[in-house]
């Protein structure tokens, strides 16, 4: 009989209970061990806006500015309010499918988008006639060549099934900076895993960790002294909890209008 051994258990235990900490040249993550899931698939509708071009998705409520520039491409939509969660849902993923119409291409089990935009209410249309975005309708308004990998788009609305799943990133977080020598303003892209985040926390290199607070859309800021540093930052998941840590992600030169990539993500 195989003998117990009890150092063995302990350590694996242990193992699976401690946080993953991942070192790298210039990062250090910090993270639970836990990754996101696809959510169960729910029922609601879709539209889309824009031309085939895709030009009117640039920019948007969460501050993406250029779609394709920054990674998002034409595979994204705008949320109604329910789902955009006062911005915090802004870089989720969706996988999305037509179901119950004769306008859905068949064959086509689902495309994925990011949300990057807010699909407004139009209190002046009725919910079920042109107010597709009004609270509390849960909506998507695509971009139209994602709308058009799942229906025809003269249908203009159709059922869809959709559910959250994992964003599929390339590479790490991305920041890009605005403000002035007081206040520094910070667009987080290229987010992995559940895509949104809850709470960031900027870190000089002569200062300890500062709250950032939520702006708008993906946008955190910080009213602080922080030129001349190099910066840092510490990201939780919105929908994970799981928080990361980014080393030195800008040198002590960084400047605004200017973008810093890292090489840690979520997943």
């Amino acid at each position: 009989m195989t003998s117990f051994d009890p150092w063995s258990f302990n350590f694996f235990s242990m193992t699976l209970a401690t946080l993953a900490i991942i070192v790298s040249k210039s990062s250090v993550t910090v993270a639970l061990p836990i990754e996101f899931r696809p959510s169960p698939w729910s029922l609601a509708h879709a539209t889309f806006y824009g031309d085939e071009t895709a030009s009117e998705t640039l920019g948007g409520a969460c501050g993406y500015g250029n779609l394709f520039s920054n990674g998002y491409g034409t595979d994204t939509a705008a949320l109604s309010t329910t789902l955009f969660n006062n911005g915090f849902a802004c870089g989720t993923c969706y996988q999305i499918k037509c179901v119950e119409s004769t306008w859905c291409y068949p064959g086509v089990p689902f495309t994925t988008v990011t949300a990057t935009n807010l699909c407004p209410p139009n209190w002046a249309q009725d919910s079920n006639n042109g107010g597709w975005c009004n609270p509390p309708r849960v909506h998507f308004d695509m971009s139209k060549p994602a709308f058009m990998k799942i229906a025809q788009w003269k249908a203009g609305i159709v059922p869809v099934m959709y559910r959250r799943v994992p964003c599929v990133r390339p590479g790490g977080l991305r920041f890009y900076f605005q403000g002035n020598g007081y206040w520094l303003l910070v667009y987080v892209m290229n987010v992995g895993g559940g895509g949104d985040i809850a709470q960031m926390w900027v870190k000089g290199s002569k200062t300890g960790w500062i709250s950032m607070s939520h702006n708008w859309g993906a946008t955190y800021q910080a009213f602080a002294t922080l030129g001349g540093q190099s910066l840092s930052f510490k990201i939780t998941s919105y929908t994970s909890k799981e928080t990361i840590i980014a080393w030195d992600v800008a040198p002590a030169n960084w400047n605004v209008g200017s973008t810093y990539a890292t090489d840690v993500n979520f997943h």
